[in-house]
């Protein structure tokens, strides 16, 4: 617990925590909310969607499906770079060194670094829900719809989020702790989210084998959870897997990725 209360006190204090979650805040807010506003009165609608359609993507009673639609790529890509930022950013630092030397075991160190990133994503997931939820009211309210709190369908949407969010943190930690510093990590992990899988769903039609392969890659299993508690109508969002599929994969890559970057501490950082 000591670990955990230190390395939160520190990301909680950096501000590059902030930004990102500022930058993910603004970000689910526009493309959620604004665009689909101006949309739906009279704006350019550059997904063709029905007016049912985007009244349905704004009601409170969906919110849910608004915070885990955004989730399998954008949302993940900033959740990665900010794991990969805090873990990396103490190599270039020299905190890892001084941690290892003379603070508590490795094990312990990197529980800290992970029990503290997990407490950050929790926040985040929460405050996606609360600021959408907030949007939505003030939107149902002008128009004058008629709408209705969120129910048990956003309790699902929540805990598939946490559990994509998990897997993207793991992802970020992996890398960080694997190339040992910020910028590195942080490429390799946006090239990844935003890049190497879309390319790959691209060419998929053509190759069947990499079709199925894409599937179940971190981002489409991502996606295909997204998809299963009604996050659709989003980049990323897939409805290859079931629900359960999905979510196992995802729970076998946050076991992987932490696991790995776990020994690789343990094994290979002795300074």
């Amino acid at each position: 617990m000591g670990s955990v209360k230190a390395e939160l006190l520190r990301l909680w204090k950096w501000p590059a925590t902030w930004v990102m979650i500022g930058v993910w805040l603004v970000m689910t807010l526009t493309f959620g909310y604004v665009f689909n506003y101006l949309a739906l009165n009279g704006g350019t609608n550059t997904r063709d969607l029905s007016q049912q359609q985007l009244i349905s993507a704004m009601q409170p009673e969906n919110v849910g499906a608004a915070v885990v639609r955004g989730l399998p790529m954008f949302g993940g890509a900033i959740i990665l770079v900010l794991a990969a930022l805090a873990v990396g950013s103490g190599y270039g630092w020299g905190t890892w060194k001084t941690t290892l030397t003379a603070g508590p075991r490795r094990v312990s160190a990197m529980a800290g670094t992970l029990g503290a990133l997990g407490i950050i994503v929790v926040v985040l997931v929460a405050l996606t829900f609360v600021v959408d939820l907030g949007a939505a009211v003030v939107v149902a309210s002008v128009e004058g719809w008629d709408w209705s709190l969120p129910g048990f369908d956003a309790v699902k949407a929540l805990g598939a989020s946490l559990l994509i969010a998990a897997m993207w943190t793991g992802f970020g930690v992996f890398l960080g702790v694997v190339t040992k510093g910020p910028a590195l990590s942080v490429g390799l992990g946006l090239m990844w989210a935003i890049v190497t899988e879309n390319l790959l769903r691209g060419v998929g039609s053509l190759l069947g084998p990499v079709e199925s392969l894409t599937e179940v890659l971190p981002g489409g299993s991502a996606g295909n959870l997204a998809g299963a508690v009604g996050g659709s109508g989003a980049p990323g969002v897939l409805n290859d897997l079931s629900g359960t599929t999905a979510a196992l994969f995802l729970v076998g890559y946050v076991v992987v990725f932490v696991g790995a970057a776990t020994l690789l501490k343990v094994r290979r950082d002795l300074v």
